[in-house]
């Protein structure tokens, strides 16, 4: 059984991981298109219309990698997690299927007629075409959320005698108090992401010194989203993150922060620390006294409740992961605004892009903002387990009786052989569009 769960959450692990490289760019750079468009409209300035149509192409190529990594894991629910679909079904799978069937097919649908379409729609049409790409691609999040949000926060349940989680109000699942902090997290991680893969682009046309009009702009573009969006990351939506699990799930708020033991007068914040699990500390922390008390409640010497305060059935099944994956967010959400912050600088007082250095280290940042965002993906499903519904339904009674352990193995081997060979090819599509440039278009 031990062997079935662990191989069960790896697959779905590898198979969220790999597939959340794609959305996560999709999601912001489709807002940062309609900018460009907009602009266009508004200005005449053929430079902005090169620059929509070119993040448009690096768009197509994230959202078909985005179709393809998707569809196995919905396929996993009824393989690997089909007790937890036959329970959860009539739940979860409405979200779902309103993901699919408004989101999905109005985002793919659009993104078609923006590439396709623009002269034989004029420039107004192709503008709303290219919203409402934007309006699919965030809408998926939304409905997405909303899923993860009732697990990880149920509402507006009633579990029938025979133990199936049936809806008694609709609406909760979208007034969820989980969803809307959620969201607008998720939502402005993809756009610091989408703003690094911009900013990073026109670096490298300026250091190239190829296209520099057009790597200006994308740079100035870049810094810009990227600052803003890096700052609302933190606060208000990181904050009110961390203040709803603080409230609704407050063992994982006591690991992922690292208090072990419940301090009197106050919680101290973290800075460095090592999860010591045999005696149950932090080795070698650096913290600073009262700090999270004063963040979370807005109280210096107000009580925290410490891993202390919990049994272990009510712990994280894996605190140190659940540890380092939140003080890699956190840390690398710091390190975003600190550059885009500088960059920012450099911007205003106009030296930025004769800046090489820096031209450089925004260039090479760009793999972090997926770690950050993937790391923040992992704090929320490391917390809430062991539950695949908090408080109500554990993992280990979700999984699939009659899937072996060694068939799971078996298919997450053909899974990482297969996603490689995608990810290979990713990389060559992506590299050749920026290669080419906005100036090159296809019609």
């Amino acid at each position: 059984m031990e062997d079935m769960i662990f191989y069960d959450r790896l697959q779905f692990a590898f198979t969220i991981t790999f597939h959340y490289i794609f959305p996560q760019l999709t999601m912001g750079l489709s807002l940062i298109i309609v900018y460009f468009k907009g602009k266009y409209l508004i200005k005449k300035v053929e430079r902005y219309n090169d620059i929509a149509k070119f993040l448009m192409r690096i768009f197509a190529v994230n959202f078909t990698m985005g179709v393809i990594t998707g569809i196995p894991m919905e396929f996993q629910f009824g393989t690997n997690w089909a007790k937890f679909s036959e329970l959860t079904g009539s739940i979860i799978g409405q979200t779902l299927a309103m993901e699919g069937l408004f989101s999905f097919f109005l985002e793919s649908s659009f993104l078609a007629l923006f590439i396709f379409g623009e002269k034989l729609m004029g420039q107004k049409l192709h503008f709303l075409t290219g919203f409402l790409v934007f309006l699919g691609s965030w809408g998926s999040g939304w409905f997405i959320l909303a899923t993860n949000a009732w697990m990880q926060h149920p509402v507006g349940y009633e579990i029938l005698d025979n133990g199936k989680f049936v809806l008694e109000n609709f609406s909760s699942l979208f007034s969820n108090p989980w969803l809307l902090p959620a969201f607008l997290h998720n939502q402005f991680a993809s756009v610091v992401t989408s703003s690094f893969v911009v900013a990073s682009i026109g670096a490298f046309y300026i250091l190239r010194n190829k296209n520099l009009e057009y790597g200006k702009l994308l740079l100035k573009t870049g810094v810009v989203f990227g600052l803003v969006s890096s700052i609302l990351l933190a606060f208000p939506t990181g904050d009110w993150n961390a203040k709803n699990v603080a409230k609704y799930q407050p063992a994982s708020f006591a690991a992922m922060e690292g208090i072990f033991e419940t301090e009197e007068a106050g919680a101290e914040i973290i800075l460095i620390g090592q999860p010591n699990m045999v005696e149950k500390k932090l080795d070698n922390k650096i913290a600073v006294p009262n700090i999270l008390s004063f963040l979370t409640y807005q109280k210096w010497d107000k009580q925290i409740p410490g891993m202390d305060k919990f049994s272990p059935e009510e712990l994280p099944d894996n605190i140190p992961a659940l540890y380092y994956s939140y003080h890699i967010m956190v840390g690398l959400g710091t390190i975003f605004i600190g550059i885009m912050g500088l960059a920012g600088f450099f911007l205003w007082r106009r030296k930025l892009f004769d800046m090489k250095p820096l031209l450089w280290f925004i260039m090479f940042l760009v793999p972090f903002p997926y770690i950050a965002n993937i790391t923040g993906w992992y704090v929320a499903e490391l917390g809430r387990q062991p539950y695949l519904v908090y408080g109500l339904l554990k993992t280990s009674e979700g999984i699939s009786p009659t899937v072996s352990s060694g068939n799971t193995l078996f298919t997450l081997l053909g899974f990482v052989a297969i996603y490689l060979l995608l990810g290979l090819l990713f990389l060559i599509l992506v590299g050749k569009t920026i290669h080419q440039g906005p100036k090159h278009q296809t019609h």
